[in-house]
């Protein structure tokens, strides 16, 4: 059974520029073994049979290990794959006035959006998305000319977002502490897991963290 969204934390990915040539079903596995409870496809560069194929390697490995499958870009593709999610950036959603007009055919695909200000979480929120993305909170190399938001939106996040919401950009063990600090309990992680040298170790480590952040959370004063 597939983790309901509300309870995910880790969010993690299938980059193919981070892939340096390893077999993507044996790091599906191990984000899938570290704890993962979403897992992107991000194939930015990519043709689409390319990305087809690459979905249809992980999604099992996904589905068996109870964890959401979340196709970056591609709606229809997500569709056709039995994807629970699909992802758009800002630039890519524009088009559309509401996550409805993204996939009108489908009642079950859940559309996630990257936001970078509280202007663009409210209209996120606003349009039905079921998850956004709060970021980029430090400088990454997935997006190098991306200005930073900074801790502050997650604070304004964690203040004013009520549907589920990962914070996302330069999070590495080093800044997961202040992000958590500042109210994020999701994350998404990009290089800091695929370029770690044990993927699966540091999927658990960064579980760990929030597993941890929110039971200190829960405890009575």
């Amino acid at each position: 059974m597939t983790t309901p969204l509300d309870q995910c934390l880790l969010y993690t990915f299938i980059d193919t520029a981070y892939l340096h040539g390893r077999d993507p079903a044996v790091v599906t596995k191990q984000l899938c073994d570290g704890g993962s409870d979403l897992i992107q496809l991000r194939a930015k560069n990519c043709a689409i049979d390319d990305v087809r194929r690459l979905a249809e390697i992980i999604a099992p490995i996904i589905r068996d290990a109870g964890a959401g499958l979340v196709i970056n870009d591609h709606p229809q593709l997500a569709l056709e794959l039995g994807a629970q999610f699909c992802h758009l950036g800002q630039e890519d959603f524009s088009a559309f006035g509401h996550v409805r007009d993204v996939a009108p055919d489908s009642k079950s695909l859940k559309i996630g959006l990257s936001s970078h200000s509280p202007e663009q979480a409210q209209r996120a929120i606003k349009s039905g998305a079921a998850y956004i993305a709060v970021g980029p909170v430090y400088s990454t190399p997935t997006k190098p000319t991306a200005t930073p938001a900074g801790l502050e939106y997650v604070r304004w996040a964690a203040q004013n977002v009520r549907i589920p919401w990962f914070a996302i950009g330069g999070i590495n063990l080093h800044t997961l502490d202040a992000i958590l600090e500042a109210g994020a309990r999701r994350i998404c992680v990009v290089s800091a897991i695929l370029n770690a040298p044990n993927i699966s170790e540091a999927c658990q480590s960064f579980k760990e963290g929030l597993i941890s952040a929110r039971q200190t959370e829960r405890k009575p004063s």
